[in-house]
């Protein structure tokens, strides 16, 4: 017998969320984490009202509406002119939490639900499949260890070092650019999103919980990226970062001489497979969703929920047929995508006869007859 029904590589909030689920069922779980301490690094902020769904059916959706700033709405500028302003109803909720308070809300969770279920510093170097039950390799502080499971779940993100045992390729999707993001103290706090979408590329802002806001700014063309390096730095420094702001939005900030720019390439790709057998791929493994929009870690969590029924209903003895859950994953993931993109583009760096074209677009996207629509797309409806 296997020692696992389920064996999840990666603690990541996705591959967290779907152990609460499945241990809440009573199916025995562990999951298998490289690093010893919890991932501190500040990346997704957004969860929408399917993540926020799984988040209550996980557990802790109180707790994170408790902690979250919740948006008002948003705004969309071009050439400092206010373009669409949109409102987010009480249907349709977007909130704004750092990704670190998140995964420990999920952590908590699991641990009350099973002390033992979190493997930390447990790295997982190879899977091997037999008739019933999948041979996992991995390697901690203590040596070698040898585990087992019905079913291994693959959730250890964009860079996973297990997709390749199941053969899952890795197809390049449209969207691409490179953006660098900073956290600041905000001089006039509120509870709306502006995004700026400059001929020079795009600015985003959004409000933080504690007074704070993340700037998001997109790598600028060769001539600016010059210009930035004369003003202090570029991108990479927070005087060359917040002199870029200013240049295209006219807003000046002020340089935290503590704070430090971090570069991040916005991409996109899907699996060409996500079942192997017993093994299966989730969340950032299975597709990368660009950033811009939002969107990756609630739709890896929808994954999750997704995922999760499929193996309730399965005996741990017999192999999953996860051919449906693969059908939804890889439609949700094309639709999500191709949003990505379009907000990608809206934001890239272009000459002004394409910036009025799309200045036109965005108006009309937020005009009175498309304004419900259109906050329904921001807001992952459909997926």
């Amino acid at each position: 017998m296997p020692d696992h029904d389920v064996l999840i590589v990666g603690a990541g909030p996705v591959g967290l969320l779907l152990a609460c689920l499945l241990v809440q069922e009573g199916v025995r779980v562990a999951v298998c984490e490289r690093r010893a301490d919890a991932d501190d690094r500040t990346r997704a902020i957004g969860i929408h009202h399917p993540g926020l769904e799984a988040l209550d059916a996980a557990g802790i959706g109180d707790s994170v509406r408790m902690e979250a700033l919740r948006l008002d709405g948003g705004e969309v500028r071009s050439r400092r002119r206010i373009l669409a302003a949109l409102t987010f109803g009480p249907d349709r909720p977007v909130l704004i939490l750092p990704q670190p308070r998140t995964g420990a809300l999920l952590r908590a969770r699991l641990q009350s639900l099973s002390s033992e279920a979190l493997l930390l510093g447990c790295d997982v170097q190879g899977l091997r499949q037999t008739a019933d039950a999948v041979q996992v390799t991995a390697a901690s502080t203590d040596g070698p260890h040898e585990l087992s499971a019905s079913v291994v779940v693959v959730a250890d993100g964009v860079r996973s070092r297990l997709r390749d045992e199941i053969e899952a390729g890795w197809r390049r999707r449209r969207g691409r650019a490179s953006y660098a993001m900073v956290d600041l103290a905000d001089a006039t706090p509120d509870a709306r999103a502006v995004l700026h979408c400059e001929p020079e590329g795009l600015v985003e802002s959004f409000p933080l919980p504690g007074g704070r806001r993340r700037w998001v700014v997109r790598e600028p063309a060769a001539g600016e990226a010059a210009m930035g390096n004369a003003e202090g730095g570029g991108l990479g420094r927070i005087e060359g970062f917040c002199a870029t702001i200013e240049m295209r939005t006219g807003i000046a900030l002020e340089p935290a001489p503590d704070a430090t720019p971090t570069a991040f390439v916005a991409a996109q790709h899907t699996a060409r497979r996500l079942q192997h057998g017993r093994v299966v791929l989730l969340g950032d493994a299975a597709h990368e969703i660009s950033p811009i929009g939002g969107q990756g870690m609630n739709l890896g969590w929808m994954d999750a929920v997704r995922l999760a029924a499929d193996l309730v209903r399965t005996p741990p003895s017999r192999e999953p047929d996860l051919s449906g859950f693969e059908r939804q994953v890889r439609r949700s993931a094309s639709r999500a995508q191709r949003r990505s993109a379009f907000y990608m583009s809206m934001g890239a760096p272009a000459p002004w006869a394409v910036v009025r074209g799309r200045e036109l677009v965005m108006h009309g996207l937020g005009s009175a007859p498309l304004r419900g629509w259109t906050a329904g797309l921001l807001t992952m409806r459909g997926l």
